[in-house]
């Protein structure tokens, strides 16, 4: 695309700002905010800690 290397981290930023504001346009519509519906499907209790030299 022939972007200098400095505006690569402006590019990213300006090309989410669509979605932020389609975001913030939905939850003032909706008068709530977003949420995720799934559930943590993890282990509930974190293992026992193991030393990087034990591993």
């Amino acid at each position: 695309l022939g972007i200098k290397v400095d505006l690569f981290t402006p590019v990213f930023a300006v090309s989410r700002v669509a979605g932020w504001t389609a975001h913030i346009l939905e939850q003032y519509a909706n008068n709530r905010l977003i949420r995720p519906r799934a559930d943590y499907t993890g282990q509930r209790h974190p293992k026992a800690f193991v030393a990087i030299d034990e591993r």
